[in-house]
């Protein structure tokens, strides 16, 4: 917990964060060949970034056992294989989800976002104990707060329930001034603010198909990592 009141700034990981479609472009197609089907083609594979692993394999047209199976074979490989080629180290092999990269820019963005005295969370539609193993990698857990995900049970999948844990778990009151902002690169980071009454600031630099930030009310939109301090400065002045 922390006084209030707090302005706080929720910000997505893939897409955002980090350039992490290598390692999950990857696993998804390790899924679809374990339960005998075409690997989408690319522009489908960037679907994939934002959503929940699950709702993504539904919309391809992958149920029940099947279901069960991709998204078993899909965390083995985000999570545990070893299989892919380090971008960041060649000759290392990694599971999926560090086959990635922080954006240039972002480590100094989020050091501009701690001195003026933001409250910042990663807040995630990957997996809690997935996004915690990333931003430790990555070294993302010591420019922020507090790093806040779905949950492994599939009970908290969607943007908007994560928000709102995150807000149970720092004790947000909007009541007593607490006002708070998500920034994201997809339709999933828009949705799930207007849903729990919130500001959001799109990236460009991220995933979004055209349009897909206007088309879902972004609050504002960005263009480049450099103006991510001052766009939340904007936001949280008006």
């Amino acid at each position: 917990m922390i006084d209030h009141p707090k302005n706080v700034v929720l910000l997505d990981l893939d897409g955002t964060l980090t350039q992490s479609h290598p390692g999950i472009f990857a696993a998804v197609a390790k899924a679809f060949e374990a339960v005998g089907r075409p690997v989408p083609d690319d522009e489908e594979l960037h679907r994939f970034i934002g959503p929940a692993i699950v709702e993504s394999l539904e919309r391809n047209g992958i149920h029940g056992e099947d279901l069960d199976k991709a998204v078993e074979v899909y965390r083995y490989y985000y999570s545990t294989a070893e299989v892919f080629d380090d971008p960041n180290e060649p000759g290392k092999k990694v599971p999926g989800r560090l086959y990635n990269s922080v954006y240039p820019g972002i480590p100094e963005q989020m050091e501009r976002l701690r001195e003026k005295g933001y409250y910042l969370a990663v807040a995630t539609c990957k997996p809690e104990p997935q996004a915690i193993a990333v931003c430790d990698h990555f070294h993302i857990t010591g420019m922020v707060d507090g790093v806040y995900g779905a949950s492994m049970d599939s009970s908290r999948l969607d943007k908007d329930q994560v928000i709102r844990y995150c807000f149970e778990c720092i004790g947000y009151d909007e009541s007593v001034g607490d006002k708070a902002v998500m920034v994201g690169d997809r339709w999933t980071d828009m949705d799930g603010a207007a849903a729990t009454g919130i500001g959001s600031i799109g990236c460009r630099w991220g995933y979004a198909e055209p349009n897909e930030l206007e088309d879902h009310g972004a609050s504002m939109i960005i263009d480049t990592v450099d103006q991510l301090a001052g766009a939340v400065d904007t936001f949280f002045a008006e």
